[in-house]
């Protein structure tokens, strides 16, 4: 995705709160029933990944590899551009070269990189006679207001400029509305919004749910927010990947929340589930929201998975229609045990891209044991 913050990903839920004027905008009729368009004979299936193999994209070449389609991945060449030599690839900028998409058929896209509207639109329009079905990763951060158990027909955002193409915290929601807009009105009635939750697992390259995954192991006191039953809700990257390629091989469309579980775990849960898998001696020090306040601690970026509190219903939305259609989850048990490995065998001396340094951590620490 263009234009990331220095230390942040402004795809899954990186922008839980997004600045909208008092209209709402409506990107895909979420009140209908989804549809079926035409399905493709059951067994292999050609389909076209709009975007790299860096995380999302990797795993969903893994799990169409598993399933015996074909898969031909259009990308600019740059994270993964080495793996996966036996499936096609076609080198290239969606702004600029979708020709060399020209005189080829495919059952179904996947575009993992659209965010911005323009794009998106000229993309489904290019594909319009080449494909039968369109699915676009979009995100739940494209929401209003984040307000507990709160399903897909919830009031979506509305940018002041539908115009704008500069991606920020305060546009990337609103941006991924007018992209579910724009692929619709390409290619009505044949599109599935895929609203993707926080999504974690091996190749993660935003390093949130590793963090927390590596610090319990490493043990010790762990600086932890209050409170411990703060809402969470996640979805490991095989598990989307593969539940969107069976919604492409039934022909679904519509408009998907896609996290889990339905009922949130809480933080202490998570954490006391890292110290099992993870063996490690670790001891939580809540810290209260004020003092993080005081100390200026940058929630999703110090301190991953956590959200203020006025927002912390996007860590508990419905997902019951996405798992009524199949998605099925991994135990959280699994998703660590699976961070953990992947974690233990990148070079030495790797640091996270989000989390506490070990420096602020003691900060913390002292602030709450009366040493600062």
């Amino acid at each position: 995705m263009a234009s990331h913050p220095p230390t942040r990903n402004p795809g899954d839920l990186e922008n839980l709160r997004i600045k909208s004027d008092d209209r709402q905008q409506t990107a895909a009729k979420p009140h209908e029933s989804p549809t079926i368009v035409n399905k493709p004979p059951r067994g292999r299936m050609k389909v076209l990944i709009l975007g790299g193999t860096k995380f999302l994209g990797r795993h969903l070449v893994d799990e169409a590899a598993k399933a015996g389609h074909e898969v031909t991945v259009f990308h600019r060449g740059l994270g993964g551009c080495t793996l996966f030599p036996e499936i096609t690839h076609i080198h290239g900028d969606r702004d600029g070269d979708l020709d060399l998409l020209s005189d080829q058929t495919w059952d179904a896209v996947v575009d993992t990189s659209g965010i911005i509207p323009r794009l998106v639109g000229t993309a489904a329009h290019k594909l319009a006679g080449a494909v039968s079905h369109y699915i676009f990763v979009s995100s739940i951060s494209v929401y209003s207001s984040f307000t507990r158990g709160m399903d897909e027909s919830a009031s979506v955002l509305t940018l002041e400029d539908p115009r704008i193409e500069e991606v920020s915290s305060e546009t990337y929601g609103g941006l991924k509305v007018l992209c579910e807009s724009a692929a619709e009105a390409a290619m009505p009635g044949r599109v599935l919004h895929v609203r993707s939750g926080l999504i974690v697992g091996p190749h993660d390259p935003t390093d949130r749910f590793t963090y927390w995954v590596r610090r319990v192991s490493a043990g010790g006191p762990v600086a932890v927010p209050m409170p411990p039953d703060r809402p969470m809700q996640i979805i490991h990257a095989a598990d989307l990947a593969a539940w969107i390629l069976r919604m492409a091989e039934e022909g679904m469309t519509g408009i998907y929340n896609a996290t889990g579980p339905d009922a949130p775990f809480t933080m202490e849960t998570f954490l006391e589930t890292c110290r099992e898998v993870t063996g490690g001696k670790a001891t939580w020090v809540w810290i209260p929201e004020e003092t993080l306040a005081q100390k200026k601690v940058a929630y999703w970026r110090e301190i991953p998975l956590c959200i203020e509190e006025k927002d912390r219903g996007v860590m508990a939305v419905r997902v019951k229609k996405a798992i009524e259609d199949g998605l099925k989850l991994r135990p959280l048990t699994q998703s660590i045990r699976e961070t953990l490995a992947w974690d233990a065998v990148r070079p030495e001396g790797t640091l996270l891209s989000a989390g506490l340094t070990p420096e602020r951590e003691a900060e913390l620490l002292r602030s709450v044991s009366g040493g600062g």
